[in-house]
């Protein structure tokens, strides 16, 4: 597949900056005898700034991808480039500075320590970035100044995102990583939690890729692409965004 040059909103793909460029990339898993190949010839762009949504059903190998594009996993063949430096030629140090410094990931189960208020959990990503959010503000852009203090078990499933939304965005990440962020929750919570992930990205800018098997949320991306056995099927814009209070499922 070409790379994508397709627009979103009123920006040609000239104007945009690219952050990640992902060319021809594999990913073979050996279980025992048997080859599992995750991703067959992947090639994408995702640029500064945009909201873009991976569509496709479990096992498509869309969360394969977002973990090499995080640094958390490598390809077996082929290259990512974020900005100008091949995530493929980094070792293992250069990869955790990299997360440290430039990734904020969100998961579908929270991780959060439950021995620890919201406050404290996300305080312990601003002790190591460099130019971090303060815990209260990190916990204000998702609408959590008034539970600071509760500890995990005092909040809801939704909070708990929202807490674990807070921890990503907090180190001021260029990219917000989220796979299946809603997975766990029911529609009310899971609007909550997509509404602050589309808080960050207006407000803080990062370059944020969602993963999801629930095509209603593609309705919030400025592109959506689509994976289907460890390709990329299609790539479409969003001419008119929804918000996330806008989506039914």
């Amino acid at each position: 597949m070409a790379p994508d040059t397709s627009t979103a909103g009123t920006k040609s793909a000239s104007d945009r900056e690219c952050v990640f460029a992902a060319r021809d990339v594999t990913k073979v898993y050996h279980m025992g005898e048997v080859d599992v190949h995750a991703l067959r010839g992947v090639t994408m762009d995702l640029f500064a700034g945009e909201f873009v949504v991976l569509l496709g059903p479990s096992g498509s190998g869309k969360s394969t991808l977002l973990n090499i594009l995080g640094g958390l996993d490598a390809p077996t063949t082929g290259s990512v480039h974020y900005r100008d430096s091949e995530l493929t030629d980094f070792d293992a140090a250069a990869l955790t500075r990299y997360r440290r410094r430039h990734v904020g990931f969100v998961f579908q189960f929270y991780n959060l320590i439950p021995s620890l208020t919201a406050r404290e959990n996300v305080q312990l990503i601003t002790e190591i970035a460099d130019n971090p959010l303060d815990p209260a503000e990190a916990l204000a852009l998702v609408d959590l100044e008034n539970r600071m203090d509760h500890f995990p078990s005092q909040l809801s499933g939704g909070e708990q995102q929202r807490v674990a939304i807070a921890r990503a965005v907090a180190k001021r990440p260029d990219v917000l990583l989220c796979d299946e962020p809603t997975g766990a929750l029911d529609v009310h919570t899971g609007v909550l939690v997509l509404d602050a992930i589309q808080k960050i990205n207006e407000e803080l800018g990062s370059t944020t890729a969602v993963i999801t098997h629930n095509a209603v949320i593609a309705d919030m991306a400025d592109r959506v692409i689509s994976v289907s056995d460890g390709r990329i099927h299609d790539v479409r814009s969003n001419a008119t965004k929804r918000t996330a209070s806008e989506l039914a499922w």
